[in-house]
């Protein structure tokens, strides 16, 4: 037996014993004392219940060791069942077409269980979940997170009942300490903030205003016996100022009372956050025996029924990097790539050069007129979006049923040119119009506050779309309405079906997070030309993120990647529409320090989403608007501007006044702008191609506009093909093609490496 024969052979055996090994624990868990071969029966149990469209009972050990009992349809788990993953965690309650839907239980091996109610594969609904360390909440959910009014015991003796919001106590709520003290009022992203009443054990009580879990602001300090202290607190001596009433029985002790010792007394109050929950149950993965078509391929599947696919090891590439096969060291050839980018003629480079704004570059993309190769198909995409929107259709409310996320679920209308009983006569060709998922993206629309007359007026008309001048790396293409409101892009096949399988996540992602940076999509259409072409082109409609009515001096699409991930222009060939990469960023962009935790926190929440859906290769598009310019067009940094002429450009006062008192009323069409810093940053040749440069302290105020785009590839064939076959030649880590799990944590570090916290006032 040769080597390759016996490492065959070894393998065998392992997947042999792995496969018993689960089938022993699963009859020790659920009590099942015999049950079939998968490998040889579960074929023929298939075949001879194929012809029936009936729920049946099944018993399977799947191919990685999994276990599965219960009702089983057309290849999925259907009604009632119980589903044991090899690591421990194990469900039992209601399916749907592989989902779990309904009431359940999930349990994890430390010991923790939810039980309640499941919606597409998340804790959606009421449900208790008691955690390993004790720790037990009553209440609402939604999407994994507590969200509505729940009651939350905690190990350690302390409670809260209360508001939730996406995970965090907010709105009105009341905590109890185990020492018996005990707060009601108002809550903010956790901590206490707002009016509320905090009553000490001993009887003491606090009742005003507070900021960051302290007193801050007007409020009243009680004693038992009648005293009390009215003013203005702060944990600031210099802002601390009120008033002691004392009563009958006071000692003259007690006029020496001092108010800091509140906050003293506050210290040893800390919030208790719970356990962490290790993985939920919306990422753990099924996997599906025999196709009831035939194929005997198996598949993965998320516990929401969407089809993924596995996690790519990295190999050891680090006799790679050893030489490049003339004895030169790899690093050496990197290193010397690195000084043929530099160029001391390049801001980016030289410090002692100072920054100027881009040139004004002319408006992008081609009017499409009559003559133009694209003008029919635009004419048919106007006629369908205005036959589409302004189609009369029952109100419908937020909650929408399983069956509108259906991807069947589409509607046809055929345009012939004289007209028919529900389309106007046009002068295109005939062609056929489909909708996919119309009640969703109506829904979806009316979600982001999108005005149906606003929208036909935008995309249908008088004027005319532009065509951008070249194809996206995809090769789609992309069109602009004439107000830059809305971008229309074509569809390749695979990605409308991974659209239309994540759907339902995308919609509730959106419902549930009305902040999220993720880019908002308004309609999913295509146009069929008969005859004998019989050419079918689809295409999505979103928001377009950089469209102000600021000038966009600087655009960035950011990875966290670094191969080829620079701008092949010179810098004099810039203007203020190029779009520069991750390898051509020379700032580090400053928040204030809410936006900034709010921003953090979205991030995460839309990298977990994007991951669950195992999509990959998005990127945070960013557009700068630079405040201060001169007359000259240098950028002026923030701590020489005063010393300027008044021939700056700014932006109006009363624009920055709106944007300072309310950042969020400027979040439409999928992105959010906000003021901001951005401080410049140096590249240094000994610094390789490090994708964040050294810091300056040299700091220019912007506006900013960003958002997460291109969330629709899927990390399919193709993707692994090239992730295999550029780690032979480059960094497996500078690749942009990498697992959707490995994609979202390098995201997510780059992300948090180039926005910061801004310490300074604006």
């Amino acid at each position: 037996m040769n080597k390759e024969q016996s490492s065959v052979l070894k393998a065998w055996e392992a997947t042999m014993r792995k496969t018993q090994a689960a089938k022993k624990r699963a009859n020790s868990i659920f009590g099942i004392t015999s049950m079939a071969n998968v490998a040889q029966n579960d074929v023929e149990d298939d075949k001879s219940v194929k012809a029936s469209d009936e729920p049946y009972f099944a018993e399977k050990i799947l191919p990685n060791g999994d276990y599965y009992t219960g009702q089983w349809h057309d290849n999925f788990p259907d009604g009632q069942g119980k589903y044991l993953w090899t690591d421990g965690c194990i469900y039992i309650g209601e399916w749907r077409k592989g989902k779990t839907m309904g009431r359940g239980r999930f349990t994890w091996p430390s010991g923790a269980s939810y039980e309640g109610e499941f919606k597409t594969g998340y804790m959606d609904g009421t449900g208790v979940y008691i955690g390993a360390n004790g720790d037990t909440y009553k209440g609402q959910w939604v999407m994994n997170l507590k969200h509505g009014h729940g009651l939350m015991h905690y190990s350690n003796g302390d409670a809260y009942e209360g508001e939730w919001h996406r995970g965090l106590q907010e709105g009105h709520g009341k905590y109890q300490w185990k020492n018996m003290n005990y707060y009601v009022g108002e809550w903010k992203n956790g901590v206490i903030f707002g009016k509320g009443t905090f009553v000490w054990s001993n009887g003491n009580k606090y009742d005003g205003f507070w900021e960051d879990g302290l007193p801050k602001g007007n409020g009243t300090y009680q004693w038992p016996g009648g005293s009390f202290y009215v003013g203005n607190w702060s944990k600031d001596p210099d802002e601390q100022n009120g008033t002691y009433y004392p009563c009958e029985s006071s000692s003259a002790a007690d006029l020496e009372w001092d108010p800091t010792s509140v906050y003293n007394d506050l210290a040893s109050c800390k919030i208790c956050h719970g356990e962490r929950v290790s993985i939920m149950p919306s990422q753990k993965r099924l996997v599906m025996w025999y196709s009831t078509k035939g194929v005997d391929r198996p598949r993965r599947l998320s516990v929401d029924g969407r089809a993924s696919v596995g996690v790519e090891r990295p190999l050891d590439k680090t006799s790679l990097w050893e030489n490049d096969g003339d004895g030169n060291s790899l690093r050496e050839v990197r290193r010397d790539l690195d000084y043929e980018l530099y160029d001391d003629t390049n801001p980016k480079f030289n410090l002692g050069l100072p920054l100027k704004v881009p040139k004004l570059g002319k408006r992008q993309g081609e009017t499409i007129s009559k003559g133009h190769r694209n003008y029919e198909l635009m004419l048919n995409l106007q006629l369908g979006i205005r036959h589409s929107v302004g189609r009369p259709a029952p109100a419908t409310g937020f909650d929408l049923k399983a069956s509108a996320f259906d991807p069947k679920e589409k509607i046809w209308t055929r345009f012939p040119p004289e007209g028919s009983k529900y389309t106007p006569p046009h002068q295109s060709c005939e062609f056929r119009w489909k909708d996919y998922c119309p009640v969703v993206f109506r829904t979806l629309r009316k979600l982001f506050k999108v005005d149906p007359a606003d929208y036909m007026i935008s995309i249908c008309g008088n004027d005319a779309l532009r065509e951008l001048s070249s194809p996206g790396k995809s090769g789609s293409f992309f069109y602009l309405t004439n107000d830059d409101r809305y971008m229309i892009k074509t569809m390749k096949k695979s990605e409308t079906k991974v659209f239309l399988r994540m759907l339902s996540a995308y919609y509730n992602h959106c419902r549930s997070f009305e902040n999220t940076l993720v880019i908002k999509y308004y309609g999913l259409h295509s146009v069929k030309l008969t005859g004998p072409a019989q050419k079918k082109v689809r295409f999505i409609i979103m928001g377009n993120l950089l469209r102000s009515d600021y000038m966009i001096h600087r655009r960035f699409d950011l990875k966290g990647s670094s191969l080829g991930r620079i701008t092949d222009k010179p810098e004099s060939e810039l203007d203020n529409t190029t779009i520069l990469k991750d390898l051509d960023l020379n700032f580090i962009f400053k928040l204030q320090k809410s936006w900034f935790q709010e921003f953090c926190w979205q991030i995460d929440r839309d990298c977990e989403f994007l991951e669950q859906e195992r999509t990959m290769d998005y990127s945070l598009l960013v557009g700068l608007h630079f405040r201060e310019i001169s007359p000259n067009g240098e950028l002026i940094p923030c701590e020489t501007r005063n010393s300027q002429n008044d021939a700056t450009h700014h932006l109006p006062r009363t624009d920055m006044d709106q944007l300072l008192q309310d950042p969020k009323r400027h979040q439409h069409a999928g992105k959010t702008n906000m003021q901001a810093r951005v401080e410049r940053t140096i590249r240094k040749p000994e610094l390789e191609l490090k994708l964040v440069g050294e810091r300056t302290g040299e700091c220019y105020e912007v506006v900013m506009f960003f958002g997460i785009i291109d969330i629709l590839q899927d990390y399919d064939i193709t993707k692994k093909l090239e992730h295999a076959y550029k780690s032979i030649q480059y960094d497996p880590t500078s690749i942009s093609a990498v697992d959707p799990k490995q994609y979202s944590r390098r995201f997510r570090d780059f992300i948090f490496k180039v926005f910061a916290e801004d310490t300074c006032s604006f």
